[in-house]
């Protein structure tokens, strides 16, 4: 069942990531300009610009280039960047690095506790631990990223000086030097990625609690620790398992707003710079990236659910 599963998705997955790079550059070409009038300005010769698109290969056809890219891309040549000249792989491949650096401490960190929150939200329903959690939850959810970043940024880099505004560090500085100023972005995305896991843990626990067999296990005299870590958790966290999933791949690829706003110099950033100045290789590059984090997160979730239900391996024997 597994090994079926992960096969049909393999196929989705291609077709997922085929379709994202299309929509991906169509979405590019309908951009006004191109590389070669973003690198020499609005003041350059029309024949400076017609020279350098022939440099570029901008001069060809859009079907040409996309196809010359994506038989490049099936070798793993992801192509040049049209602005450094540089091979894309390489500096994507570090902004990926330090995205992956900001999602894993959000991952451990922030869904680590929204988890715990929205068991605690669910065991003390309609009681004050889970009025004062299902409020903090639903501000979180109702705040965009900009006004939660901008909020800490007022609290903890102004009024309170604690962190940095914003990262000075390049894209090649090292875990080290980024550390010390990934706390408010990692603070960002967690109170805004955390309030949705913590309101779906919660509507799980509850939903958990109302099932025959945990009332049947509370009447056998179950001790409520065993209860809770034996059947409720694992029971109430495969509904969640889907929102983690594309938390985690909306973390890995790329936070366009607040890796911006704190200058964090990763595949968000990297984006806005590339879609800026029309390099289109490296934005395919990124989009290719997305597409496949978000593949195999939910993959992955979907596997999860079914080690943790037998029912889902078989489903013809649960009915």
């Amino acid at each position: 069942m597994i090994a079926r599963l992960v096969l049909t998705r393999l196929g989705w997955a291609v077709a997922t990531v085929l379709l994202s790079v299309i929509l991906v550059f169509s979405a590019v070409q309908s951009l006004p300009g191109d590389a070669a009038t973003q690198i020499l300005g609005q003041n350059a010769t029309p024949e400076a610009v017609a020279t350098l698109r022939a440099q570029l290969g901008l001069d060809r056809s859009p079907l040409a280039r996309f196809g010359s890219w994506l038989g490049g891309a099936l070798t793993g040549d992801f192509g040049t960047s049209l602005v450094s000249g540089q091979p894309v792989g390489p500096e994507v491949g570090r902004a990926l690095l330090n995205t992956a650096l900001l999602a894993g401490t959000t991952i451990v960190l922030g869904f680590t506790l929204a988890l715990v929150l929205g068991l605690v939200a669910g065991l003390f329903r309609n009681r004050w631990p889970d009025s004062v959690i299902s409020t903090v939850s639903l501000v979180g959810m109702s705040l965009p990223e900009f006004i939660v970043a901008t909020l800490l940024v007022l609290l903890f880099s102004i009024t309170i000086p604690i962190f940095p505004a914003v990262v000075v560090a390049g894209r090649d500085a090292g875990i080290g030097e980024l550390l010390p100023s990934i706390a408010l972005p990692a603070l960002s995305l967690t109170i805004v990625a955390a309030a949705y896991i913590i309101r779906m843990m919660r509507t799980s626990v509850i939903d958990v609690l109302e099932t025959d067999f945990v009332r049947t296990a509370t009447l056998k005299g179950i001790s409520p620790a065993r209860l809770v870590g034996r059947h409720i958790i694992p029971s109430a966290i495969l509904p969640t398992l889907n929102v983690l999933a594309m938390n985690i791949a909306w973390l890995i690829g790329g936070v366009v707003v607040v890796e911006s706003i704190f200058n964090y110099p990763g595949m968000g950033t990297l984006m806005i710079q590339s879609v800026q100045s029309r390099d289109l290789p490296t934005i395919l590059l990124i989009a290719v990236l997305s597409a496949v984090t978000y593949v195999v997160c939910n993959l992955l979730a979907d596997i999860a659910a079914m080690l943790l239900n037998p029912r889902l391996r078989h489903p013809r024997r649960a009915r």
